[in-house]
C-alpha cells in the first residue's frame, strides 16, 4: 500500500474516534474498551533492551497492553497508542514465546489467543499502527489546543513533537 493511501485510511480511522479532552491515554483506552465491548488493561512492565517496548495480548476475557514503564512519558503514550492502533486495525500475529513469558508472567500461555510484539509485526502492520498512533496523538493535541492553534490544514510543529500548549496571555486583574 502506498503511503498516501495509508495516511488517508489512517486519518479516517483517527477522525472517527472519540477522544477525551484533555487527552489522557488511559481515558482513551477506557473509551475504546467501552466501544469494543471488552476490557483493555494497561500493564506497565520493566523490559530489557532486547525485548519489545510494547506488546498486545488478547485473551478470551480481555485485551492487555503491556508497555515499558521505564521510559519517558511521551514514549509510553506512543507505545500505548501504537498498541491500540493494532486493536483498531484488527491485526493478527504471534510473538516469540520467550518474550511472551518474560513480559506476561501473570497470563497463562493457554489463555492467550493472540499476541503482537513489536518484533513480530509484518511491515504493513507496523506502518499502519505507527501512522494511526501518530495521527491519534496529533488530533488529540490539536483538540486540546483548540481551533486557533494552527491554520486550517496545517498542524503546529508542537503537535508533532508533543510540546505542551502555549501559555495564554495574561489579561491582568480587574
Amino acid at each position: 500500500m502506498n503511503r498516501a493511501r495509508l495516511w488517508w485510511r489512517s486519518r479516517r480511522v483517527a477522525d472517527g474516534l472519540e477522544l477525551p479532552s484533555p487527552f489522557d491515554p488511559a481515558a482513551f483506552v477506557a473509551l475504546l474498551a467501552e466501544r469494543r465491548g471488552r476490557p483493555i488493561e494497561l500493564l506497565p512492565v520493566t523490559v530489557r533492551h532486547s525485548l519489545p517496548c510494547g506488546l498486545l495480548a488478547t485473551t478470551d476475557r480481555a485485551d492487555y497492553i503491556l508497555y515499558a514503564a521505564d521510559t519517558t512519558a511521551l514514549h509510553r503514550q506512543h507505545i500505548v497508542l501504537h498498541e491500540t492502533a493494532h486493536l483498531l486495525w484488527g491485526h493478527e500475529g504471534a510473538a516469540d514465546p520467550a518474550s511472551l513469558g518474560l513480559l506476561t508472567p501473570h497470563l497463562s500461555g493457554s489463555l492467550v489467543r493472540r499476541v503482537l510484539g513489536r518484533t513480530v509485526y509484518t511491515q504493513p502492520q507496523e506502518q499502519e499502527a505507527e501512522f494511526l498512533a501518530s495521527l491519534i496523538l496529533q488530533r488529540a493535541l490539536r483538540n486540546d489546543r483548540g481551533p486557533s492553534a494552527s491554520s486550517p490544514g496545517q498542524a503546529p510543529l508542537g503537535s508533532l513533537v508533543g510540546a505542551p500548549p502555549a501559555p495564554k496571555p495574561d489579561r491582568g486583574h480587574g
